[in-house]
């Protein structure tokens, strides 16, 4: 979204000397969803004004609307609008192009939340699965730096360095070449792979500060309930996840992985550097003092590996309650030391070993295929584990019946797989030129390549079927098109049309399947690359020699093609970040991307992509709690797509007396098609149901033609119904008096545009207005003519009819203070 221009007539907040609007004025807050749009289109006025907020995230009004809270007779039967515009956390500036870089970080956290619901006796079970995930997250970070020391130390300064013909063809390698610097001091090789080891060590630095920044940047945002007393704890069972205190404040687990994690880069280095050294002096009968220093240093690394992986292994967040403490001990002397002892090698290394010639690969190629076998056996403990969760609370919406969190799992190690293997891949092919004068990356890495064909034939084949599903989809939403629109005229090519996006938009229900064979064949393609590289120590055309010819071209050809294919599919990963970084329409498209995976905390890699649901939410919560709390009014907070997800988090987090004050109305929602599908636990029935009863009313829209949104599907035992009927698509099948030109087919778009969003609306204003009765829902018992009366004053309920009890345990008066500002008991200002 490019930035809003503000009002050159105004541009001052709400001043909080304004008198309070009176009880029955209603706020109407909307929430923009994927890929934001700008506050001027939201409010459908030019002349907008920023009330709170800053570039990054704010609520914004009409300029008309700017003192609303002064003129409370003109808003009599009508809201007072509100955008929160937040598209700028996701695709603002060009640098967040570059996070395409962190996609596995960022799928393998996803796979954190995915696991099934379970009832409160399966604590143990539910911490095993998080620490399964953290350690398959650990994994990818080490992936990920031993890819860089791949290409740096053993590509460049061991193989081609070290190779005359090589370093003749590369002639900015000649000072690092023993023939061409004619033996100079960087030519020994201990010392070409410290100089090396710079690259990958500064990429462990680099993920550290992007993760220290970004959290100051998104994630620092401390939420209402910070300063409130302790909530019992049988009252959290009860209750949603998502509206604990502390599930939007992960401070304390993001850094204490953050340092988990850059220790283990910096160890990875270490590793990549000493272990070769060590090894030539215990081989080659070195000096002895040399060889126990060595054995020093080795014992030391494993050491530091021990303690990475039980602090990874510590337990996970705390959402109970806010957590503001802080390990500092651990995450700053954690990364000093791996740091300290990086230096420490580097100097063994870089001692003066004469006799030391460097030639074929660097020792320690069986790196990638040591960490491929963790992994999948670290995915397949998830699967079980996921599986006994499932059992003891089956759903037939939760997706792949609880294997959801182990295939996206997968899927994260395949991605970090693809980048590793082809970043390594390219830059021996740059290197080698045309001779071949070197012996190129690790065995493993070309038999995982080599796979990637066969991928590629059961991707087509999943097309393929999902062609034929479209097709026969297609066919039965003919028939259903003509019943929705029976007093028009029929066109053929119309109906098509219509049938063909219905059914395309069905495809989102098929993705379970999709992901779930693409997870399991993954697998088995690489457990037979690893088994290959095991068994046979040779890249896969070599291996296939003398045998049959068939399997012969076959294995060359594999191999060909598979080098080709990851090579060009890292370039175009590079060259899609690039492009984004210069277009801002490009940008707009990847933030999408980063709406859907950046949701949840980072719970299992401090390294991937930003939460900004821990600054959105407790922007939201903040500002229907002062609202209510201020005015004594009550708000409808409507929310577009993930803008819906956004409003049920925040709404969770308001204490019981402030969500009877909210209606939720909800459109093009994936509240359940997506969320409740994909991440049960957190938004399945059960925390669905309770949303519902909890808040004033809610009502959802959705399409046949949405691809995204969907119906809500709660039981009917939990209150008036929250879908409507499916709105048409499009408005008008023809052309007609009202609508004599053809209307489009909006899909996921262009809700408020129909009649029933403005109805809606309406009714769910009327509803919430003390001295207007309530509408009769569809389809459901009569609603009360007015809201539930205030109980007793106790922590959570209102305490009197204009004050609202916050979330901190205190209680706003709407009336100003001695200085003018809205005072809650707590002694702290309201806004």
């Amino acid at each position: 979204m490019e930035r809003s221009k503000e009002p050159a007539s105004t541009g001052e907040a709400i001043s909080p000397e304004q008198p309070p609007a009176a009880p029955y004025t209603a706020l109407e807050l909307l929430v923009h969803g994927v890929g934001g749009t700008t506050p001027q289109g939201m409010l459908n006025d030019p002349r907008i004004v920023r009330i709170t907020g800053d570039e990054t995230a704010a609520v914004y009004r009409r300029v008309d609307d700017a003192d609303a809270e002064a003129r409370p007779d003109d808003y009599r039967g009508r809201p007072v609008p509100e955008a929160y515009v937040w598209c700028n956390l996701t695709s603002g500036n060009g640098a967040r192009a570059l996070w395409l870089l962190l996609l596995p970080f960022m799928v393998v956290n996803l796979a954190h939340w995915m696991r099934p619901t379970v009832p409160d006796s399966r604590t143990r079970t539910v911490r095993l699965h998080g620490l399964l995930v953290r350690l398959v997250s650990l994994t990818l970070t080490v992936l990920l730096v031993a890819a860089a020391c791949e290409v740096a130390l053993d590509l460049v300064a061991w193989q081609c360095a070290g190779t005359p013909e090589c370093a003749a063809e590369n002639s900015w390698l000649g000072f690092l070449s023993p023939t061409g610097s004619d033996d100079g001091w960087w030519s020994q090789p201990g010392r070409r792979l410290a100089l090396a080891s710079l690259a990958p060590a500064a990429l462990t630095g680099l993920l550290w500060y992007l993760s220290h920044r970004t959290w100051s940047a998104y994630e620092s945002q401390r939420p209402m309930s910070e300063g409130g007393a302790p909530r019992d704890d049988s009252d959290d069972n009860g209750r949603p996840a998502l509206g604990r205190p502390g599930f939007w404040y992960g401070r304390r687990l993001v850094a204490r992985l953050r340092a988990a994690h850059t220790a283990a880069g910096l160890l990875t280095v270490a590793a990549g550097v000493g272990v070769s050294a060590a090894r030539h002096d215990r081989e080659d009968g070195g000096p002895a003092a040399l060889e126990t220093l060595g054995l020093l240093l080795t014992a030391t690394l494993v050491a530091g590996a021990v303690v990475v992986i039980w602090v990874v292994c510590h337990r996970g967040r705390s959402e109970r309650h806010l957590d503001r403490q802080l390990d500092a001990t651990l995450v700053r002397w954690l990364p000093l030391g791996s740091l300290a002892l990086l230096a420490l090698t580097l100097l063994y290394a870089g001692w003066s070993r004469p006799d030391w010639q460097s030639g074929h690969r660097l020792p320690g190629g069986g790196t990638f295929g040591g960490i491929a076998l963790v992994q999948g056996l670290l995915v397949i403990a998830l699967g079980v584990v996921a599986h006994l969760l499932y059992r003891t609370h089956p759903d037939t919406r939760t997706a792949m019946r609880g294997l959801a969190g182990p295939a996206v799992a997968m899927l994260a190690c395949a991605l970090g797989g693809v980048m590793s293997g082809g970043v390594a891949q390219r830059v021996a092919d740059w290197l080698d030129g045309t001779e071949k004068p070197i012996d190129g990356p690790p065995v493993f890495l070309t038999w995982q390549a080599s796979v990637i064909p066969p991928l590629i034939v059961v991707l087509l084949a999943l097309f393929g079927w999902l062609a034929r599903r479209t097709g026969q989809l297609r066919r039965a939403e003919t028939d259903k098109v003509g019943l929705d629109y029976p007093s028009e005229p029929q066109d053929a090519e119309r109906t098509q049309r219509i049938a063909r996006t219905r059914a395309m938009a069905a495809l989102t229900d098929r993705a379970p399947r999709i992901i779930g064979i693409i997870s399991t064949v993954t697998l088995l393609l690489g457990a037979v690359a690893l088994v290959g590289a095991m068994t046979t120590d040779e890249v896969p055309g070599d291996a296939a020699q003398g045998t049959y010819a068939f399997v012969e071209g076959a294995a060359e050809t594999a191999q060909a093609l598979g080098s080709w294919l990851i090579g060009v599919g890292f370039i175009l990963l590079v060259t899609w970040g690039r492009r984004a970084y210069r277009d801002p329409s490009a940008r707009r498209t990847i933030g999408i991307l980063w709406d859907v995976g950046t949701f949840w905390p980072r719970a299992a890699h401090p390294f991937a992509p930003p939460c900004y649901a821990e600054r959105a939410v407790p922007d939201l919560t903040w500002r229907m709690a002062t609202w209510t709390g201020t005015t004594g009014g009550r708000l409808v907070i409507s929310g577009h797509s993930q803008g819906s997800v956004l409003a049920a988090a925040a709404v969770w987090q308001l204490t019981p007396s402030v969500r009877k004050r909210v209606a939720l109305l909800t459109y093009g929602s994936p509240l359940e098609r997506l969320y409740g599908r994909w991440f049960p636990a957190h938004f399945g029935s059960a925390a669905l149901s309770s949303l519902r009863r909890e808040v004033d009313c809610w009502r959802n829209l959705h399409r046949a033609t949405d691809p995204i949104g969907g119906p809500v599907r709660l039981p009917g035992d939990c209150g008036p119904p929250v879908d409507r009927e499916a709105l048409k698509d499009p408005l008008s099948y023809g052309r007609t008096a009202r609508h004599p030109l053809p209307e489009p087919i909006l899909g996921h778009s262009g809700y408020q545009a129909d009649p029933a969003f403005a109805e809606e609306r309406r009714r769910l204003l009327a509803r919430l207005r003390p001295d207007v009765p309530g509408p009769r829902p569809e389809g459901g018992p009569p609603e009360s003519a007015a809201p539930e009366p205030v109980a007793a004053p106790d922590s959570d309920s209102v305490a009197a009819p204009d004050s609202v009890a916050m979330p901190d345990g205190g209680v706003l008066q709407p009336g100003p203070g001695a200085d003018g500002e809205p005072q809650g008991s707590s002694g702290r200002s309201s806004a």
